[in-house]
């Protein structure tokens, strides 16, 4: 259940950063009650994870998902650049993310 909750965190991370990029464009209350939720719900899930995870891998995979989720959402929904190399480097990270949790 942990390591769900963990993906979950990192789900709702990707969520506040998109949100993040709401809010520059459009300052409104919605957009930062967004913000708040996405953030909020990664914190919760988060903490809930590391009651058994480690705390390092616990939030080395939290950072991977929200950072290669960020960048992935960036191409995909603002037109961010889509280079092989950065492709490359999302799916080093995403790797390595799934490389602790098969040795944890």
């Amino acid at each position: 259940m942990a390591w769900i909750s963990l993906v979950v965190a990192g789900v709702f991370e990707m969520f506040g950063v998109t949100m993040i990029n709401k809010l520059h464009k459009e300052r409104t209350w919605q957009s930062f009650m967004l913000l708040f939720f996405g953030f909020g719900g990664s914190f919760l899930f988060l903490a809930y994870a590391m009651k058994t995870l480690p705390m390092g891998t616990a939030y080395a995979i939290w950072t991977g998902i929200g950072a290669s989720g960020g960048a992935i959402l960036g191409m995909l929904l603002y037109g961010e650049e889509k280079d092989w190399k950065r492709l490359i480097f999302i799916a080093m990270v995403l790797g390595a993310a799934i490389g602790l949790k098969l040795v944890s």
